[in-house]
């Protein structure tokens, strides 16, 4: 997608008057609204699929229902200060959802802080967005680079009626979800074993998932997600079949594994997040290269500072970003278990300071120019490096070295996230003539709420079912938790980790990030993948026989509504069986 030109700025007024109001109360207050609301229902989809989504796209198409449709405000750099804020707050899912869980499913629930750990992540979306915004005028006024969910989004911004018309059906089909999702648990009737009644082998695994937001995230990735199904279609009609043929199914105790939960949980499921270790670890090596281009932005800012307007925040932001960054983490990781010690605090504090503005950056590029961020990849190495910094000096047990470790680890993981949030959203405001210094604060005004609300929800939802179950198989927890017990000398099945990562790494040499999504194909139940084939079907149909154009702005609207409608009566329904234990 080729840049196009920012339209002309509107005329600036003060905070709350003149003709295009943009950082006002009622888009602060709104953009909290709406930031809950996604914050709940992407990291709950988070949980679920494995995978997130932006969530920039969902709060502008709101932002125009409730200022545009019911307070009857007409400023669409207004409703760009609602969608950064609002994304601002949804900042955190991804970031914690990647690596928090990992906490409860290695066993560790009731030995971390909760208190340092959500302080860390805000501190963390703080430093992560001070760390990204001196290279604004570089990264979008200079080199231009697209940002395609940024186009996206002005494009909607840009288009008032069509605004409230996508808003329309976002509701409405928001309710459908809900209703659906109500009465299918209700009646718990949440899975269809269709190939089971049709008597065909059990091996073959045609169980679907009968949920409309799978089908939705699938309709929204379009054929993006090709991969992904592609996996799960291998690993049980091609590898199952074929271990039937050749009599090779795995045998435990002298009795031959043909049940697919069974092989899933024995085979396949290892071999996945062997392939998204590999996936994980290749794309960082493919986005090294954009290390040195950062430095010259670094450097090339540094030079303009001078010149920039009052619109821009002064980039000596970043450098009480790097001192802040180095305080608060090891503050966090000292804090966080009695046995960390000063010497590993201050080590882990600079390790995930400089993976902070390295990664933001990598990140940042990476979602730039082809709309992909590999950030719960990057968020596995980081921990990772953070464990081995807790061994180097010996004498620390492995729980406190988890714990301190994946607190750090998380805090960098929300840093990256926001930054590469906060630059999808300056590109918004540069295509809309929006003011970059209002933009900037919006996002600092949300990066607070977010991991307040995720925190919350990750407790709220490992009360009611556990992560890392059926229910909520959490999967890049999954991983990240099946990495550190690789680490730390568990029992983990490494011959099947080490194939799936040169096969991860193979698949993600051919093309960035298929490792990784062909990967979750392995490792998620096939009855979502299954139901994710669905929405990726309609969608193709879709753009067959009503075209792009529609499917953009009909199609996608009703899917996130679907989106929507089911997580929050999921996470309703959580609350409902907590207060009934």
């Amino acid at each position: 997608m080729s840049d196009t030109t920012p339209s002309a700025p509107p005329a600036r007024g003060p905070l709350t008057h003149g003709p295009y109001p943009e950082l006002t109360l009622h888009a602060v207050i709104v953009g909290y609204f709406l930031g809950i609301i996604l914050a709940i229902s992407i990291g709950y989809a988070s949980l679920k699929l494995g995978f997130s989504i932006e969530g920039s796209e969902l709060a502008a198409i709101l932002g125009f229902g409730i200022l545009r449709g019911m307070l009857r405000r007409r400023s669409i750099v207004e409703n760009n200060v609602v969608q950064t804020v609002a994304s601002g707050v949804n900042g955190a899912s991804s970031g914690m959802m990647f690596s928090v869980p990992a906490i409860f499913i290695l066993g560790y629930g009731t030995e971390f802080n909760p208190y340092v750990l959500t302080f860390g992540a805000i501190a963390g979306a703080f430093l992560g967005i001070a760390f990204i915004i001196p290279l604004r005028k570089q990264m979008i006024d200079y080199e231009r680079l697209t940002y395609p969910g940024g186009v996206a989004v002005a494009s909607i911004l840009k288009s008032p009626g069509a605004g409230i018309r996508k808003a329309s059906l976002l509701v409405g089909a928001m309710l459908l979800s809900g209703i659906v999702h109500v009465v299918s648990l209700v009646s718990g009737v949440e899975y269809w074993p269709l190939f089971e009644q049709l008597g065909l082998p059990a091996y073959l695994n045609g169980t679907w998932y009968l949920s409309l937001m799978t089908a939705a995230v699938a309709f929204i990735a379009g054929r993006g997600g090709l991969a992904f199904i592609i996996g799960g279609f291998v690993c049980y009609w091609v590898l199952a079949p074929l271990l039937d043929i050749t009599g090779m199914f795995p045998v435990i105790d002298g009795v031959t594994i043909t049940d697919p939960n069974q092989l899933r949980l024995i085979l396949f499921r290892p071999t996945g997040i062997g392939m998204l270790i590999g996936g994980a670890i290749v794309g960082v090596f493919f986005a090294l290269p954009l290390i040195a281009s950062a430095i010259k932005s670094m450097q090339s800012s540094a030079k303009s500072n001078a010149a920039l307007s009052r619109d821009e925040m002064p980039i000596k932001l970043l450098y009480f970003a790097v001192v802040g960054a180095a305080i608060l983490l090891g503050v966090m990781a000292v804090t966080s278990a009695r046995e960390v010690g000063l010497l590993r605090g201050v080590t882990m504090a600079a390790l995930g300071t400089l993976w902070i503005w390295m990664a933001g950056i990598i990140l940042s590029e990476s979602i730039g120019r082809t709309n992909w961020s590999p950030l719960s990849g990057i968020t596995l190495i980081a921990v990772t490096l953070l464990i081995m910094v807790t061994q180097m000096f010996g004498g620390m047990s492995t729980g406190p070295a988890i714990v301190a470790a994946i607190t750090v680890g998380a805090a960098t993981c929300v840093a990256m996230s926001q930054a590469t949030d906060l630059m999808l959203d300056l590109k918004t405001g540069y295509l809309v003539g929006a003011t970059p210094r209002k933009q900037q604060l919006g996002q600092f005004m949300g990066a607070w709420l977010g991991p307040i609300v995720v925190i919350a929800l990750i407790f709220m939802l490992h009360k009611a079912f556990g992560l890392g179950g059926t229910e909520f198989p959490a999967p890049q927890g999954q991983a990240l938790a099946s990495m550190v017990e690789g680490i730390t000398g568990g029992d983990v099945p490494a011959a099947k980790y080490i194939a799936g990562a040169m096969l991860g790494g193979l698949l993600s040499l051919l093309q960035t990030g298929l490792g990784i999504t062909v990967g979750l194909g392995f490792y998620l139940p096939f009855s979502i993948v299954l139901t994710y084939a669905v929405g990726t079907l309609i969608r193709e149909v879709v753009d067959r026989t009503k075209g792009k154009v529609w499917a953009e702005n009909k199609g996608i609207p009703i899917a996130a509504g679907l989106i929507v409608g089911e997580a929050l009566v999921g996470v309703g329904n959580a609350v409902y069986v907590i207060a009934a234990a």
